[in-house]
């Protein structure tokens, strides 16, 4: 059987959702595209063994939605969207997997791009490439998008921080960081080296082991974070981990991490914002994967990206100092600002 495009309804305000199936290659994949606004779709593919077509559905949408404020937000004439390939990542996939996913992508024409997420690497995406050009975050090109994550993080933590505390100096401030992927590992180097006092939680031990052994970090069980008294949280695992329990628990006064989709719905901004903690919308300050990737579409370099890694700092600092003055969340500011460039541009 060959490959098979199927489209699928979708909702009010996104371009398409398109099933790609390949039974030779045990394919079962989905590409959204929120936003075409204000260029072609960008967003990375993820692989996740999701529970039932409705849950992925609703995962992918969300994201890709995501994807077309972050783009926005970081200034790189692209617009939004996302994939995700059905199936256990340690186990289900194979190249001949990533190169029918390649065939699917190269179907869009170029309404969208693809590159990396939670389950793929750069040398998955390197199969789907040998299909399509639409396939970036490539090895020998911008490579692995994960230390720009992180060092986009880390710069928009440290605004955050003098903005909570008064000081962006993190020494002795208690940071947890929730999930120590790629991304996450190397954001808590960065605040190793800054001076944090790491807590770290994982669903893999020996990621919890290195952390422990290379960065001095203590370790609590993943259902124990709310629990713990920390002065920052950086939620760098997967999303919606912030609901209105877990947001009445939390004990920082900052949340600032990699993690897409925080929140579970905008309400949850508004409580964190009541209780005093000061959220800085995920969108927002995880751009930096999507800017490395942006370079290579664009086909720019290094100081493209930093001017760009600079530009997400300086919105931050702008949301910050508004949501102060105006007495509203960062997440409304956020969206305002984002809204606003979408309609201007759909007018032009």
């Amino acid at each position: 059987m060959e490959l098979k495009l199927t489209d699928l309804d979708i909702s009010e305000g996104f371009e398409r959702l398109v099933l790609a199936e390949d039974a030779s290659s045990g394919l079962r994949a989905l590409i959204c595209v929120h936003s075409t606004v204000l260029g072609p779709a960008a967003g990375g593919c993820r692989m996740w063994d999701y529970a039932d077509d409705a849950e992925a559905i609703a995962d992918v949408t969300r994201l890709a939605r995501g994807m077309t404020y972050k783009n926005a937000m970081a200034g790189l004439g692209l617009g939004g969207g996302k994939s995700v390939i059905i199936g256990d990542a340690r186990r289900d996939k194979t190249p001949a997997m990533m190169r029918a996913f390649g065939r699917a992508v190269d179907a869009l024409k170029g309404m969208y791009y693809t590159a990396e997420d939670v389950g793929i690497s750069p040398e998955d995406m390197a199969h789907a490439a040998a299909e399509t050009r639409y396939a970036v975050g490539l090895s020998g090109a911008s490579g692995d998008p994960s230390p720009w994550t992180a060092e986009g993080v880390f710069r928009c933590l440290r605004i955050g921080a003098a903005h909570v505390f008064g000081s962006d100096d993190l020494t002795g401030r208690r940071v947890l960081v929730q999930g120590l992927g790629h991304v996450g590992l190397s954001l808590a180097q960065k605040l190793h080296e800054a001076g944090a006092e790491l807590i770290v939680t994982d669903i893999h031990a020996a990621a919890l082991e290195e952390a422990k052994t290379r960065l001095g970090a203590e370790i609590c069980a993943p259902d124990a974070v709310f629990e713990q008294r920390m002065d920052i949280f950086a939620p760098c695992a997967l999303g919606g981990v912030l609901d209105e329990h877990s947001s009445a628990k939390l004990q920082a006064r900052l949340v600032c991490g990699a993690a897409n989709n925080q929140l579970t719905s905008p309400g949850i901004a508004e409580a964190l914002r009541t209780r005093g903690i000061t959220y800085l919308p995920d969108y927002v300050v995880n751009a930096g994967g999507i800017i490395s990737v942006a370079s290579e579409i664009h086909r720019t370099g290094d100081r493209w990206r930093r001017e760009r890694l600079d530009g997400i700092a300086e919105r931050v600092a702008e949301m910050l100092a508004r949501a102060s003055a105006e007495d509203r969340s960062t997440e409304l500011i956020a969206d305002e600002m984002v809204e606003r460039m979408l309609r201007e541009a759909s007018a032009a």
